[in-house]
């Protein structure tokens, strides 16, 4: 994604010939909004309360969201959205578009291959947004792991955050934007999640350690859970769900919580290398470890230890994770158990090498991962559970 940079900091330019991306039907894209301020945003001003309840209320907006267009017949998530498209009267550069979503499956397949696949089993409509928004994580996400990462500076971001408030509006900066902007306004998707995801590049930017887990939890939601509140109101909810909205978005997030705290798990040695070190400072202290143990890389009982809490942990994010899945849309149901499968595997590729994530890399071999692949089939067919 070496092109990312310039997108960044070139001004608009052709801005307004890439507005004809978006079909319109005679109104601009509403803006979805709340009143009061930002979950995260009032945190500051209450900074007794925790983490996860600072997270939890953007959660409950997102939620929210999703509710309101459940009751609503004009809107209904099950909506045949192809019909929709055919309303856009006039509209001449449909194809243009179409050719924006492709472009976006193209990114997908390339470095998401099993993801991808998986979504294949979606309805095309829920397909091309899931595409249009992995699209724009991974834009992001370059930014300060891509190979120009050296040079954004927080400028960048501020830059990349009003481009994003721009596409929202209708006003994409380029062809993979126009994806995102068009898939925006067709389902309750909220800005929140997107802001929320610069801020954890912010920071990446000025942040090398966390002093505990709270402090880490967030940065979790920031880099990851954030896609999982995107995604929910693409893929949908089953009709037969029993499950309350909430729980269901709570799912999502625990599976976003859960994948960054395994690639955290993954990558220590790697994230050392770099000056990095992104487990709790006080879970560290209390087996009798620090920073300096990281540096060395040496496999110690202490460190066994230490890594068993660890992992602990992230898997009961994943157990948390599960309960929702089933609750999704049947045809959405497959990528998402792939990727959780998937991904737990990594703990027990740690565990497999003996707890030496400093210089041996904790990988899924294509065997097993073709291996989960009917597994996690088996699983989307199963049907929602019983959760209220």
């Amino acid at each position: 994604m070496a092109g990312v940079l310039l997108w960044v900091v070139c001004p608009k330019g052709n801005a307004t010939a890439l507005l004809s991306l978006i079909p319109r039907s005679g109104s601009k894209p509403k803006k979805r909004s709340f009143n009061g301020v930002s979950a995260i945003s009032s945190a500051v001003a209450n900074p007794a309360r925790s983490s996860e309840q600072r997270v939890y209320d953007v959660v409950l907006k997102q939620a929210a969201l999703v509710k309101e267009q459940r009751g609503r017949k004009a809107l209904d998530l099950d909506l045949d959205l192809e019909k929709t498209s055919e309303k856009a009267d006039g509209f001449t550069d449909w194809d243009l578009l179409n050719e924006a979503y492709d472009r976006c499956g193209e990114v997908c397949a390339e470095y998401a291959k099993t993801f991808y696949l998986g979504t294949l089993l979606m309805t095309p409509e829920r397909r091309r947004a899931v595409w249009a928004i992995y699209v724009w994580c991974r834009r992001t996400d370059e930014l300060v792991d891509g190979p120009n990462a050296t040079h954004i500076t927080p400028r960048a971001l501020d830059r990349w955050e009003k481009r994003l408030d721009d596409l929202f509006e209708g006003r994409p900066y380029d062809m993979l934007d126009a994806a995102l902007s068009d898939t925006v306004t067709k389902y309750p998707v909220d800005i929140q999640p997107f802001k929320d995801m610069i801020e954890g590049m912010r920071l990446d930017l000025r942040k090398s350690r966390y002093m505990n887990f709270d402090e880490l939890y967030l940065y979790c939601y920031y880099v990851a859970g954030t896609v999982g509140l995107m995604s929910v109101p693409v893929m949908g909810i089953a009709p037969e769900s029993k499950a309350s909205v909430e729980s269901v978005y709570n799912a999502a997030l625990a599976l976003g919580i859960a994948n960054q705290l395994t690639n955290i798990l993954r990558d220590v040695g790697e994230d050392a290398r770099r000056g990095r070190v992104y487990l709790p400072q006080d879970e560290l202290a209390r087996f009798g470890l620090s920073d300096d143990d990281i540096f060395r890389g040496q496999v110690t009982d202490r460190w066994r230890n230490f890594m068993k809490d660890q992992i602990k942990r992230a898997r009961m994010f994943f157990d948390e994770a599960e309960k929702g899945v089933s609750e999704l849309n049947s045809a959405s149901r497959w990528p998402v158990w792939a990727s959780l499968l998937l991904y737990r595997q990594i703990l027990d590729a740690i565990e497999e090498n003996d707890y030496n994530n400093f210089s041996k890399r904790a990988y899924v071999g294509k065997v097993k991962k073709f291996a989960s692949l009917p597994v996690a089939y088996g699983r989307a067919l199963m049907g929602t559970s019983k959760l209220i």
